[in-house]
């Protein structure tokens, strides 16, 4: 008897290159990965119709959905569209609960319309944006990982992640986050799966965490 075949769609973070998940290896007996990409956002389009019209790239049923960061946030909103089988979240965030201080204060103030987003096609300068200061040795790895350079998709991005307004999160939703994240610390975040030493782009740095662990984490009921 031929065993079911689960369908899992990752979705990599803000202006990130499907790239991200390059050593991300499930056994192929049991598991299918489909990788979706970032697309640019129609004038003024919500976060949850941009949502809608990315889920049309989803083309199989009872799936599992994995988003990193911004990506994390996105398929939470792609999950108001379509059922899955599971949906997970990496070095992301459930709810404006969780959301960091500076974020905040961004919002409130409408700091994010200040952010300089031509800044996108200068990816040093978005590399220490994204990532923080601390990247000059890691710059080549973030010039590979990020892809999208459109000034249109990240001021959208940006005002998005900002402004995101949930205030309830699916209760069965798995989130695994590091203990070093350094642009959603963990002190503000509930009901993970932690990751010891795990920082915001480990789904890079310790994909083999993931590799062994992302089987059983889908199969549990």
């Amino acid at each position: 008897m031929c065993q079911e075949i689960i369908h899992v769609y990752l979705m990599p973070g803000m202006a990130a290159s499907p790239k991200i998940f390059e050593y991300i290896k499930l056994p192929e007996n049991q598991f299918k990965i489909h990788v979706l990409e970032w697309i640019i956002p129609l004038e003024k389009e919500s976060l949850n119709d941009y949502a809608l019209r990315l889920s049309k790239n989803i083309k199989h049923d009872n799936i599992v959905l994995l988003g990193v960061s911004f990506g994390g946030v996105l398929v939470q909103e792609i999950n108001k569209h379509i059922k899955v089988r599971k949906l997970i979240i990496v070095s992301s965030v459930k709810s404006i609960h969780e959301l960091p201080k500076r974020m905040l204060i961004a919002k409130a103030t409408k700091a994010y319309k200040l952010i300089p987003t031509k800044l996108a096609s200068n990816i040093d300068a978005f590399a220490k944006y994204a990532f923080g200061s601390n990247v000059t040795k890691r710059l080549e790895l973030y010039k590979k990982y990020l892809s999208v350079n459109d000034s249109k998709y990240l001021s959208w991005a940006i005002k998005n992640m900002i402004c995101w307004n949930q205030d309830k999160y699916n209760l069965e939703i798995i989130h695994i986050h590091g203990d070093s994240d350094n642009v959603f610390p963990i002190k503000n975040i509930s009901n993970c799966i932690t990751v010891k030493g795990g920082t915001h782009i480990m789904i890079i740095n310790k994909y083999k965490w993931f590799n062994e662990n992302l089987p059983q984490i889908i199969l549990d009921n």
